[in-house]
């Protein structure tokens, strides 16, 4: 009998887990999505692929995984659109970090060593050399241009990959709501190890459940006893209709930052702030993005967005993605507070969560482990997740009896939902 995998979340990371954990054909998967496949995080995305523009600090273990992602990109999108028949509008034009003052040159300067020493192929640009790369941009005092780097069109990308999943066998249910109730087993226990209900009425069973519920993720690690991290951040973006070629590569500076699409659009962002659950987009928020533009490139001045539009990133407490098994139920996995790095981060995440349902427990670094919040978290040198002595692993007290086989009647209530009895 094929091992069946539940996926609570359908945006880019779901939808990519799923690919993977479907691709050879030993697993029934499941994606139970609230609203519809490819939203928030993923809609609210300029799809750059940038590890290098985006961690100019140091070399840390993030920055490993988003640079591993990039790597996997190519062959990873070729199978998506052999799958799906379509295609995911990857463009690897390079990138252009712009120095709009003299101060700005010494960051660009201090990241070369260690970027290029990483494969990113950067060279220091003089303002003269900035503007033959891009013609239209404003002067400025140089810039660092990133030939690596790459971006992807995120609502194209999303739905070849919701295709491809399709073509692979994957179970598709959108329009979920949030769920009901959630009960997990241990593995040996006659009940299936994990059975949950959506606010739909709708009961999916399975042997595995993988946590990818984006901006909603902190409601489950309130659920499982962790500290609530993950948390809803609203990007806000903007397109200007600029004919194809017009801005040649991604263009970053310190407050924004500009992406040529297809289709004749200039996207720009992102303005952040925290609102909640709310995707209004807001004359402020746009305001700051049409601002900067105008200043970036001259050419904007006076024009305004064709589109606008807003998402929620889910954000971490340390900017890093939770990615791992819990230590109290093994049949649970997080992949999710993926921030503004969803789309770089989706090939690699999948393969970690892939690695982890095949018995890895090296596929995911400890330095993501959804645990490393709680109290007494510690790395095993190997990497993986050990408890420290004394501290507590076990399941949240709202699931004791359903993960621990206490009492396998009872249902752990999700947030916010009923508490139910056994279906």
């Amino acid at each position: 009998m094929k091992e069946r995998v539940l996926i609570l979340g359908g945006g880019i990371i779901g939808l990519a887990c799923a690919f993977e954990a479907a691709s050879d054909g030993s697993r029934e998967v499941t994606v139970v999505e609230r609203g519809g496949f490819g939203g928030q995080a993923t809609g609210a995305a300029a799809g750059m692929l940038a590890p290098f523009s985006e961690n100019v600090e140091q070399p840390d273990a993030f920055f490993e995984l988003c640079l591993d992602s990039l790597r996997r990109y190519p062959e990873w999108v070729e199978r998506i659109e052999e799958r799906s028949g379509m295609e995911a509008g990857l463009r690897r034009t390079g990138s252009l970090g712009v120095a709009l003052h003299e101060a700005d040159l010494l960051p660009l300067q201090s990241r070369l060593r260690w970027q290029r020493a990483a494969g990113s192929g950067a060279e220091l640009l003089t303002a003269a050399q900035a503007a033959r790369l891009e013609p239209r941009l404003a002067a400025c005092a140089g810039g660092i241009y990133t030939p690596a780097e790459a971006h992807v069109d995120a609502p194209q990308l999303a739905a070849a990959l919701e295709q491809a999943c399709r073509s692979v066998g994957v179970r598709l249910r959108a329009g979920q709501g949030g769920l009901a109730s959630l009960e997990l087993r241990p593995g040996d226990a006659p009940e299936c190890p994990v059975a949950l209900t959506t606010e739909r009425g709708e009961r999916f069973e399975g042997d595995r459940l993988v946590l990818c519920a984006g901006a909603w993720s902190g409601e489950f690690e309130r659920l499982f006893g962790l500290p609530e991290t993950i948390h809803p951040i609203r990007g806000q973006i903007c397109a200007y209709g600029v004919p194809d070629g017009e801005v040649r590569h991604m263009v970053f500076t310190s407050q924004a930052y500009w992406v040529g699409k297809s289709g004749g659009r200039l996207v720009c962002g992102a303005s952040e702030d925290v609102a909640g659950f709310c995707t209004d987009v807001t004359d402020r928020g746009i305001g700051r993005l049409e601002r900067w533009s105008a200043r970036a490139f001259p050419m904007l001045a006076g024009m305004r967005p064709s589109l606008r539009w807003a998402g929620l990133r889910p954000a971490t407490r340390d900017g890093r993605p939770l990615i791992g098994r819990l230590s109290g139920y093994p049949q649970v996995l997080f992949a999710a507070g993926h921030y503004r790095n969803g789309i770089l981060l989706a090939p690699a995440t999948a393969a970690a969560v892939l690695g982890l349902l095949e018995g890895d427990e090296l596929a995911a670094s400890a330095a993501f482990h959804p645990e490393r919040f709680r109290r007494g978290f510690s790395a095993h040198p190997s990497g993986a997740f050990a408890p420290s002595a004394g501290a507590g692993t076990s399941a949240p007290s709202r699931a004791e009896a359903a993960g621990r086989g206490d009492d396998a009647g009872r249902t752990a209530a999700a947030p916010g939902g009923p508490r139910r009895g056994r279906a």
